[in-house]
């Protein structure tokens, strides 16, 4: 059982949900939502949060309650780089300690008070599957194409960059050869996720052939980018992997957010993966080398 107040419980409550309606209500005005049905779910929201406001507030009418401006602002940033579906669900991820938080407390809530208690909560328990049901955007629809080209991009091409260094012992090959090899990936990434959109996906197979292909290139292009601006093998390695551990985060981060899977197992399984082929391919490409004797020049 919480061993806080009503009154603290209630100026904590007050505050997460007066920052949630105003998140809510900026994001149903954003003019680059189009998605008219999109922007009613936000406005719901953005509505039943205010009266969960106005409820935890009349426990604590003299505490001075703002939105916080940074939390929205960093709310519509998410929005416009990563969708709405994206930021709302990032800003839902703590439901559940707010359900169980408000359980906690049942029992101090005043008698004539409630009935309208059991509707907030109820309210909190239903709101987030209603949201899931009716804001499935394009940038969701295509996700897992797009992870799927950054995911294989990722642990090939830092494979390829590492076999390279190993046998021709040269930054700039070792740039060249994961920039034709991206290339080529990708090309065949894309032909494999269009034929894959083509059994059922509900979606256009044309457009998750070009989020594969395009991430799946854009991500080779970003990991060669070190081997062209330094000559010291470790220094251009060191950097390529330091991209390739960023991207995997993000690609992690955001599956965790829109497919509410746990981060740290992802981020670690395929950072390792990632780690452990660069240094298969690097001893493989230096063995390589040294059987066949190849020289540069």
């Amino acid at each position: 059982m919480s061993s806080e107040t009503l009154q603290q419980v209630a100026l904590e409550s007050s505050q997460d949900e007066i920052n949630d309606y105003e998140v809510y209500r900026k994001l149903s005005r954003l003019r680059i939502e189009k998605n008219q049905e999109f922007r009613g779910v936000l406005q719901s929201l953005s509505e039943m949060e205010h009266r969960h406001y106005e409820f935890w507030k009349r426990y604590v009418p003299d505490a001075k309650v703002d939105a916080s401006a940074l939390r929205v602002y960093l709310s519509i940033i998410m929005r416009v780089l990563f969708g709405t579906t994206f930021a709302s669900k990032f800003l839902e991820r703590n439901e559940g300690s707010v359900i169980k938080r408000y359980r906690d407390v049942a029992h101090l809530i005043p008698e004539a008070d409630r009935a309208e208690f059991d509707r907030m909560l109820q309210d909190e328990v239903a709101h987030e599957k209603e949201f899931e049901q009716k804001t499935e955007g394009g940038a969701v629809k295509y996700i897992s194409f797009v992870v799927l080209g950054l995911a294989d991009a990722v642990v090939e091409i830092a494979g390829i960059h590492a076999g390279s260094l190993g046998i021709y012992d040269s930054t700039r090959l070792a740039g060249l050869a994961g920039i034709v090899a991206g290339a080529a990936a990708s090309i065949a990434m894309a032909s494999a996720a269009y034929a894959q959109a083509k059994q059922g996906f509900e979606g256009s197979a044309s457009l998750s052939a070009a989020y594969t292909g395009v991430s799946y290139f854009a991500t080779a292009l970003i990991l060669a980018s070190p081997y062209f601006i330094t000559e010291q093998m470790v220094w251009a390695l060191g950097t390529s992997l330091i991209f390739a551990i960023s991207l995997i985060a993000f690609i992690s981060f955001y599956s965790s957010v829109i497919s509410d899977k746990p981060f740290t197992r992802d981020f670690l399984e395929m950072t390792g993966i990632m780690l452990g082929a660069t240094a298969a391919l690097y001893v493989l490409g230096t063995v390589i080398h040294i059987l066949f004797h190849i020289t540069i020049g």
